[in-house]
């Protein structure tokens, strides 16, 4: 494992994959915008190297209150240093975005904003992202949001809470995307998914969406190594199948396509 700084002050740590597939996955922790869930990070990024995918753990930082656009900003900076060559151990020919819950919200927010300026930092003229992987994201600033993260990330502020409510956005130019998340989860409730596939369907984005049938909030590959009893998450083998569903999916295509 490799280590380096962010501009913002965050941390990257870098995963190579033994047999790469010229292929990165940019791995984003949830933990509600105000920590950095351990078992969103190195754990999921040795199982996609295992699978001949490098791997980097943005772990974004959480100085800032609010937070604004400052985590998008920095997802923007780790993609282009990726795709630019930075860190010669994982390529940047084809990238992958995957977040998971608070993680997953700043992961979609990268795919909705690549291209604004105000938002990301800097203009882009391509997003360099292939495909968006979200595990049981934050999308909504509404009422089935996850209140501590849009507190985090917005302050209150209206203007903010409207922009990343990305059920509302023009998800036109968002790359092909992959969703799962479960029926039971009450800390960041389904229809957050749901809402967001919706729009996804609309603005005519390819959109791979699955729902478990049970299933707490924050299942990480539902693996033994990721339990936490104390939370009620335990492995789920019906739960980890995400994971293959995922990777059939990764290999499907590198073009964008539309429905």
């Amino acid at each position: 494992m490799e280590h380096y700084k962010t501009c913002f002050g965050g941390e990257i740590d870098i995963y190579p994959a033994e047999n790469p597939l010229e292929a990165t996955v940019i791995i984003c922790p949830g933990g509600g915008y105000c920590f950095l869930s351990d078992r969103e990070g190195e754990p999921v990024a040795k199982a996609f190297n295992q699978k001949g995918y490098g791997a980097v753990v943005l772990k974004y930082s959480l100085d800032k209150n609010p937070l604004g656009t400052q985590p998008v900003e920095e997802l923007s900076w780790t993609v282009d240093q990726v795709r630019k060559g930075k860190y010669s151990s994982v390529s940047g020919k084809r990238i992958f975005l995957c977040g998971f819950s608070a993680g997953g919200h700043l992961a979609a927010s990268y795919g909705a904003y690549w291209n604004h300026e105000a938002v990301v930092g800097v203009r882009k003229e391509e997003s360099g992202v292939e495909g968006i992987i979200l595990g049981y994201p934050v999308i909504s600033s509404g009422k089935i949001g996850h209140r501590g993260s849009v507190k985090n990330m917005t302050g209150g502020d209206g203007s903010l809470k409207e922009q990343f409510s990305l059920e509302k956005q023009d998800l036109s130019q968002m790359p092909r995307t992959f969703i799962w998340n479960t029926f039971e989860d009450q800390k960041v409730p389904a229809p957050n998914s749901i809402l967001f596939v919706k729009k996804l369907y609309e603005d005519g984005v390819s959109c791979e969406y699955h729902m478990f049938h049970r299933g707490l909030h924050g299942y990480s590959l539902a693996t033994k190594e990721v339990e936490c009893p104390e939370e009620g998450l335990r492995e789920d083998h019906h739960i980890a199948h995400w994971f293959d569903l995922c990777l059939e999916w990764m290999k499907e295509g590198t073009e964008k396509k539309k429905i």
